[in-house]
């Protein structure tokens, strides 16, 4: 009976070992990121269990012997948010696919940009944005200006197209165009050794493609010291290497503008360490204003290729961008009302947000070239960067703590930019009325040079001057090298830059009649008294007519800095961090100058000197001025910051930088061969204090900041005039994130007291200064695996003045986007984005200062485009 009971219980306990096991199952899957690119080394577990994974080299995960029930899975991954989903096992093997999504405010995201080691968030002293593609897709940006409105504290005025954008930080002010303060980078080295030269700014050799896998952006901090002429900020756009394969291939057409754009990229490793990533863009059409021809036709192609050793890695790079692309100038525009009551409105045959004074009627301009010879360019070309790149990227360990970086790169820049400048708005009848341009030079009456007829009285008219500017060489050399000595809890970094930028450019300006209509303007031609002609087709006069014949003038010079540097990280305790950081400065520039000479010459070759060829401008190359001077400067930046428990720190940093002047300070009558007279330095003080705290659904970051800018003065082209103003302001910067179940909500927002601290204008806010911008963008995810997505984004920004004077206010506005992105399968998916959906006027800059109140006024307005819809088609493998 015993023996019995034994094979019983013998049989019993197998039976239920057999059930167990069979009870028992996997689940599996393939983890990747919200672009479709594999994840390697992501941790996937059942949440109240030891059961896991790590994702393989090629994103595959299995979690063996699961027995039945209902779990949450969990997959965690630095830089992406948590990804949780209820999976129940039911005796069968369970196949669960897995997309994390980039977490681009995460505590533990490590930042590369304006540091001299690579850190997390948590532990730096500064303020820093990380912004990835599926961040800047729900802006749905048109432009690479357009993606920096998301970044608080930046104030990027992104209403020229694809470039020519001012760009400032903090209050620290666009005083005469471009980025003065800001640096744009690629992949850590600067795209230009300064932001703001005329004409030539660093967005109009920059695009935004595939090929990069996300952006950083700094403010203050270690910008002053970790870069020349950064003081400000820097703004870096990091490209991907392929190291784990995966590409797309992306098509994007305009609903209601005129624009076609096809984005491929591809990465793979090759194998034995060898790793490559490609890819470009091209654009054709008309773009998101009425030109009356195409005025975007260009691309961009990039390649890496990465080599790792057992000690580090090398990495070669090269960059070919040939585009053309329409530069947006101001538009005109009525106003009435009073300066600090304004009604803006369009004016009759001009829409100020969707239409230009760009016209079939004018798209070749002729006159004298650099050197006196006949010269034809076509304005069509727009803004065309013609840019080819090749870089080199090392990084190695080479033992007893010791670890050396070089960047280094070389790019050939050249092109042009061209674009119509209205001088004036104003009506027929006033410009042929004594005191008038034309009642003053002989103009008795106007007719529309295409043969329709005479100018109506009442007509609005512009002066135009169009900025035909050739960019001969722009060529520069950039190199970073650093080296860094690990101690038990301190890195010390010593660290050379040399960078050489050319600068060759010429301007070739005539003048214009054109009626201000939206709808391929007309050019007017002037009769005098007797009804002869003093225009040609339109053309005032061969140079800037309208601008006292200012600026045929000719730009040759060099600029050659070096940099070196040194940088102390301290470990000082488990919780507390310190840095320090100094940098020397040294400027050597020569070359030369020439300003503008009249002469009478035949441009048509008709064999009469007509009266616009009566005072042809020239340049005149017999009499230029030398430049040959140096300059340097010092720079400092210190800072601490304490951990105060996992996930909350706060930071202080007090800094000093300066931006030296390139061409903006030519022309302004100094000795350009004494270095004691030239003032070619502004520097900013600056010092934040700031906390940043991280939670289960998100993060808030708060940075209080104080600028105080000194100024020597620049030139403005558009006004021609020198401004030099000190500057000073005070605010607060806040970015945030939130995300509860399938809703995720960014934002941010600076608030900046601004105030000019000099001169005449002291007391008063800078020109086009808000006292509050901001963006707010909320998501929502849905489908089986979150594949869809929707949502919207509001940037915008308070009232503020048109000019230093303070007189009259440009309206606050917000600007409304939406983006839908539906997953049709795994791979592919479609998406319509709407940027401006309720079509707001949003002025960036005037450039009048004040109206005549109580009656109609027309101005000169840069307001950003008006509501354009596109739809795209994107495969991911």
């Amino acid at each position: 009976m015993k023996l019995i009971q034994n094979k019983w219980s013998l049989f019993m306990f197998f039976a239920m070992i057999t059930l167990m096991v069979s009870a028992q199952s996997s689940i599996s899957g393939v983890v990747k990121d919200s672009q479709g690119v594999t994840l390697t080394g992501v941790n996937v577990i059942l949440e109240g269990t030891s059961k896991g994974a790590v994702s393989d080299l090629d994103g595959n995960y299995t979690i063996s012997n699961v027995e039945n029930g209902t779990y949450t899975l969990v997959g965690s991954y630095l830089g992406f948010t948590t990804f949780k989903k209820s999976v129940t096992v039911a005796g069968e093997d369970v196949t669960l696919d897995i997309t994390m999504s980039e977490d681009t405010e995460s505590l533990d995201q490590v930042i590369i940009t304006g540091v001299t080691n690579p850190k997390s968030r948590i532990e730096s002293s500064v303020s820093v944005t990380t912004l990835r593609p599926n961040t800047i897709a729900q802006s749905a940006p048109r432009t690479t200006a357009e993606i920096f409105r998301t970044i608080p504290g930046i104030r990027s005025e992104s209403s020229g197209g694809e470039g020519n954008s001012n760009i400032a930080v903090r209050g620290v002010p666009v005083s005469s165009g471009g980025s003065k303060y800001v640096q744009l980078q690629e992949d850590g080295l600067p795209v230009l050794l300064f932001g703001d030269m005329a004409f030539a700014t660093a967005d109009i050799f920059t695009r935004f493609d595939n090929n990069i896998g996300r952006i950083e952006a700094i403010r203050g901090g270690s910008a002053s010291t970790l870069s020349s002429n950064s003081p400000g900020a820097i703004i870096n756009l990091i490209s991907k290497t392929g190291k784990t394969e995966g590409g797309s291939l992306a098509t994007t057409f305009g609903v209601d503008y005129n624009s076609f754009r096809t984005d491929f990229d591809y990465g793979a490793p090759i194998g034995d360490g060898l790793y490559f990533h490609m890819g470009g863009f091209y654009r054709v059409g008309e773009g998101m204003r009425d030109a009356g021809y195409t005025a975007n036709n260009g691309g961009q192609f990039k390649l890496n290729l990465t080599k790792e050793f057992e000690n580090g890695y090398v990495r070669l790079y090269g960059k070919y961008l040939n585009d053309r692309a329409i530069a947006y100038l101001p538009n005109p525009i009525q106003v009435t009302g009073t300066n600090d009551n304004p009604d803006y409105s369009d004016i009759p045959n001009f829409d100020a947000n969707n239409q230009t004074l760009h016209t079939s009627y004018l798209t070749q301009n002729v006159g004298l070239g650099e050197s006196g010879q006949l010269r034809r360019s076509d304005v069509r070309d727009g803004m065309n960067p013609i840019s080819t790149s090749v870089g080199v990227e090392a990084s190695f360990d080479l033992g007893d703590g010791f670890n050396v970086v070089n960047k280094g790169r070389f790019s050939s820049n050249r092109g042009g930019f061209n674009s119509p400048f209205p001088a004036s708005v104003l009506t027929a009848n006033d410009f042929l009325a004594p005191g008038g341009f034309g009642g003053s030079n002989g103009y008795a009456s106007l007719q529309y040079a295409n043969g329709d007829g005479p100018v109506d009285g009442n007509t609005i008219i512009t002066p135009v001057v169009l900025f035909d500017t050739q960019l001969n060489n722009f060529n520069n050399f950039m190199n970073d090298i650093r080296l860094t000595k690990e101690l038990d809890n301190v890195n010390i970094t010593l660290g050379y830059f040399k960078g050489v930028q050319n600068l060759s450019m010429s301007w070739l300006w005539n003048s214009y009649l054109l009626e201000a209509a939206g709808d391929n303007a007309r050019l007017i031609d002037g009769f005098d008294s007797t009804g002869s002609p003093v225009t040609e087709n339109g053309l005032v006069g061969y140079g800037a007519t309208f601008f006292g014949d200012c600026c045929q003038r000719s730009y040759d010079t060099k600029y050659n800095t070096s940099a070196p540097y040194l940088a102390l990280e301290i470990e000082a305790s488990e919780k507390l961090n310190l840095d320090a950081s100094i940098r020397y400065d040294k400027g050597r520039v020569d070359g030369s100058f020439a300003g503008p000479a009249t002469t009478p010459f035949d441009v048509n070759n008709d064999g009469n000197i007509s009266v616009p060829e009566q005072t042809t401008q020239a340049i005149n190359l017999a009499d230029p001025t030398t430049v040959n001077y140096d300059y340097d400067y010092v720079s400092y930046s210190l800072g601490a910051n304490l951990l105060l428990k996992d996930g909350e720190a706060i930071f202080a940093r007090y800094s000093r930088g300066a931006a030296a002047k390139a061409d903006r300070i030519l022309f302004t009558g100094l000795d350009f061969t004494n270095s004691d007279a030239i003032n070619a330095l502004d520097f900013i003080n600056q010092a934040e204090i700031g906390y940043k705290r991280g939670f289960n659904n998100g993060s808030i970051y708060a940075t209080f900041f104080y600028a105080k800018t000194t100024e020597e003065g620049g030139f403005e082209a558009t006004t021609n005039t020198i401004i030099e103003n000190d500057y000073k302001s005070l605010g607060i910067e806040i970015e945030g994130t939130y995300s509860i179940n399938d809703f995720n909500f960014r934002g941010g927002l600076t608030y900046t007291d601004a105030e000019i601290d000099s001169g005449a204008n002291e007391g008063n806010t800078p020109r086009r200064q808000p006292d509050l911008i901001y963006n707010f963008l909320p998501s929502y995810s849905f489908g089986a695996e979150k594949q869809n997505n929707l949502g919207l984004s509001f940037i915008g920004q308070t009232k503020a003045y048109a000019q230093d004077s303070n007189e009259l206010i440009m309206p606050g506005f917000v600007i409304i986007n939406g983006f839908v992105n539906v997953g049709i399968s795994e791979k592919l998916a479609v998406n319509l984005s709407a940027n401006n959906i309720f079509d707001t006027l949003g002025i960036t800059e005037s450039e009048e200062g004040s109206i005549v109140e109580g009656q109609t006024n027309f101005l000169r307005v840069r307001p950003v485009p008006g509501r354009s819809i596109s739809l795209g088609l994107n495969y991911s493998f």
